[in-house]
């Protein structure tokens, strides 16, 4: 049997070609060698303020997104986190094994807090409990992540091994896969972090919905390093960066990038580099429009219903070990 995955993104924001790159470029690969689960993760979403039908409106067009990078419910299981009531059923099961001082060593806790811990939600600071249910409810054996979530696997790991311990083998333990290049595209505005769908200046990222013109004047205003050789190289990490799109998109090998950017200067690699990502998003960007809320829920539902057969088996066996079957 195949081994199974699990990963979600959450309707908040627009995604950008990082995401794409780092994460459901992976996904489409990954759904042929995978038993694949694909959620949008609408429950964590509301860890912070949202308008009610903005946030509907954004979990139907992030489905779309999905469907158009590739991800096919014909070889993996997509549907919403709200719809599988187990999820948060076994958050609350996770939550009673879980440490404070482990949560509040969670980054992104602190980073979304913004020190202000006593106006914090109490479902931003049990966020990392949640995704741990989310990916033990489907006993997964791999977690695509980026860098900025390991630390919530490693907690994960940590309460599936509890559980096992104190009340029975129940949980696999889930590994991380984190792609070796483009799990963290960076910045065009400041390569020293990372490319953001909350990042306030819109600059810095090419959204994957942006227009050819919006995509063209981001690149070409992009930072570059001092120099002039377009190469691969750690000390200039904002040419690195955009090599590194480049070659991603174009499947040319890191030599290949730089042999064919060799002489030329950055003004020409910059206008490359944009028609480069316009022609990979325009038919992308078709694929988007192609559906409507009907062939959404003909996708979600039956998606919905095969995720919640699984997590019920998960559930009923957790309450039969704790004794509160």
């Amino acid at each position: 049997m195949k081994k199974r995955i699990f990963s979600g993104a959450q309707p908040t924001g627009q995604l950008h070609i990082g995401n794409y790159l780092g994460a459901l470029k992976n996904w489409v690969a990954l759904q042929d060698e995978y038993e694949s689960f694909y959620c949008i993760v609408n429950l964590h979403a509301i860890t912070l303020p949202q308008d009610p039908k903005a946030l509907r409106q954004k979990t139907l067009d992030l489905a779309r997104i999905y469907l158009a990078a590739g991800v096919d419910p014909e070889r993996s299981t997509i549907f919403l986190q709200s719809d599988v009531p187990e999820h948060a059923e076994l958050t609350w099961i996770l939550s009673c094994i879980s440490r404070m001082g482990e949560l509040e060593r969670m980054t992104q806790f602190k980073d979304k807090g913004k020190g202000n811990r006593e106006r914090a939600g109490v479902g931003l600071f049990t966020y990392p409990v949640l995704m741990a249910s989310d990916i033990l409810l489907y006993q997964t054996d791999l977690v695509p992540v980026g860098q900025d979530q390991k630390q919530h696997l490693e907690l994960t790991r940590d309460l599936a091994e509890r559980f096992n311990r104190d009340f029975g083998e129940t949980f696999k333990v889930p590994e991380p896969f984190i792609p070796p290049v483009g799990a963290n595209i960076k910045s065009l505005q400041d390569p020293a972090k990372k490319m953001s769908k909350s990042d306030e200046n819109l600059k810095g990222s090419i959204f994957l919905l942006d227009d050819a013109d919006t995509i063209t004047k981001k690149i070409k205003r992009a930072v570059t390093d001092s120099g002039t050789d377009i190469s691969f190289d750690d000390e200039r990490p904002a040419i690195t960066n955009l090599l590194t799109i480049y070659h991603l998109l174009t499947g040319k090998s890191n030599e290949e990038c730089e042999q064919h950017f060799n002489g030329k200067g950055y003004g020409h690699f910059k206008t490359e580099l944009a028609e480069t990502v316009v022609e990979f998003l325009r038919p992308f960007q078709e694929r988007v429009h192609q559906y409507d809320d009907a062939s959404l829920d003909a996708i979600l539902k039956p998606g919905a219903e095969k995720a919640r057969s699984i997590a019920r088996e998960t559930l009923a066996d957790v309450y039969r070990k704790m004794g509160i079957a």
